[in-house]
């Protein structure tokens, strides 16, 4: 059986019964923890680490991030534009985007940072400011990842200009004056060192081709390991060789490039649960199953039936007394054949070994700091939006996202004549 990550029993009971469920909890401990360790990763000649902040953009995370000398990597303008609300300089912020953000020229001229992400985008940015310094991502035609919805690289991915268009690339530059500063790639969420030593090898090679570039980005995407079997990503393991490909780069061309990472789900995913109540548990017969139905579901963590992800889960007794262990099915509370929290890779239902589970039972399921607030199928079957809190240092709970109500669901809709 899977063991609490960072509450304790009581914590779990104290926090429904102060806050009700289901809510996210967030460790601030944990999530300073890995801000540290992410700052010391290996580096040759200086280190930026940008937290990937669609992971989890909740304000106060965010200020947390800004605290332990974090830039933000966003996903969006409008994900840009929430950083610089959260106390962020837009000059701490550079905006890599799948589509042309309207408001490009209100940003940059605010100080955030542009990285290209195609060669529509490059363009764009040149007949806005041309003769400006900008970033550019490449595909570099490699990728990494559990399966290929987690894979940002190679032919199946569409972030990024293909590597076989550098010629197109230095084309606009020259036509727009534009000075390429930085490099950028992003492979996907991989943690084979032998993967991350090609991509940066082929990354030097393109920061070799523009002689202003002095800063090189080598995305983030590194696995995390949720389950206790899992492994997850070394940053020093990954770190080592590129290091050393930085110090050959500055030996043969005389230039010290300044590396960035951008971290996402390595910085919070484990620093988050999710507290839920038990609604109800029935079976399937005697050749079935027997399912624990909670008060949550994929409208508040939906990568289990996204990805086939999987998350550890605890049975917390109401009150504290011994039980036996069963198995179980975990399910969600919509009304959907695909909410289920215990699936195999290909949506099959699996058990998990949990304490016996009754109804009133509290559930924690572990590893929800990443992409579950900030993803998930929210407001399906018109169920609100869970209240977020942060367990800080001193031991104590505080509410930094209220739950959404019902009201709050619809206040946009309008009622027109009919």
């Amino acid at each position: 059986m899977e063991k609490l990550r960072f509450l304790s029993p009581s914590q779990v009971r104290a926090a429904a019964k102060e806050f009700g469920t289901p809510i996210f909890i967030y460790s601030r401990k944990e999530l300073e923890k890995r801000c540290e360790y992410a700052l010391n990763f290996p580096n040759a000649f200086g280190l930026t680490v940008r937290y990937a902040m669609k992971a989890n953009p909740n304000s106060t995370i965010l200020r947390i991030m800004k605290e332990k000398g974090l830039h933000i990597d966003a996903s969006s303008e409008f994900e840009a534009y929430r950083a610089i609300r959260a106390g962020f300089l837009p000059s701490e912020i550079m905006l890599t985007s799948q589509e042309e953000a309207r408001n490009l020229k209100d940003l940059v001229r605010r100080g955030v940072l542009f990285n290209a992400c195609s060669l529509k985008q490059l363009k764009s940015f040149g007949e806005l400011f041309p003769g400006k310094e900008v970033c550019i991502r490449i595909n570099p035609g490699l990728g990494s990842g559990s399966s290929k919805k987690t894979d940002v690289g190679g032919t199946t991915s569409s972030f990024g200009i293909w590597h076989e268009q550098i010629e197109e690339v230095k084309k606009i530059v020259k036509d727009y004056n534009l000075i390429i500063y930085k490099i950028h790639t992003h492979i996907g969420s991989g943690s084979d060192p032998e993967v991350w030593k090609a991509v940066a090898r082929y990354t030097l090679e393109y920061a070799e081709m523009f002689s202003e570039c002095r800063i090189v980005n080598l995305g983030g995407g590194y696995k995390v390991g949720r389950m206790q079997e899992e492994v997850s990503t070394d940053f020093q393991v990954i770190g080592k060789p590129v290091k050393e490909l930085f110090e050959e780069f500055f030996q043969k061309h005389g230039r010290k490039l300044h590396l960035e990472i951008e971290p996402g789900t390595s910085l919070v995913a484990n620093m988050g649960s999710i507290l839920s109540t038990v609604n109800d548990v029935v079976h399937t017969g005697a050749n079935g199953f027997r399912f624990v139905k909670l008060d949550t579901g994929m409208d508040t963590n939906t990568r289990p039936s996204l990805y086939g992800s999987r998350h550890p889960i605890i049975t917390i007794p109401i009150k504290e007394e011994e039980r036996k262990s069963e198995n179980y099915v975990v399910v969600g509370h919509c009304c959907e054949s695909g909410d289920v929290f215990t699936q195999a890779f290909g949506g099959e239902p699996e058990t998990r070994e949990l304490l016996e589970t009754k109804v009133g039972d509290f559930v924690i399921m572990e590893g929800c700091g990443a992409y579950c607030a900030a993803m998930s199928t929210k407001n399906y079957n018109s169920h609100p939006e869970a209240a977020e809190v942060l367990l800080d240092n001193d031991g104590k709970f505080k509410l930094i996202r209220k739950r959404q109500s019902l009201e709050q669901i619809y206040q946009n809709e309008l009622d027109v004549e009919i």
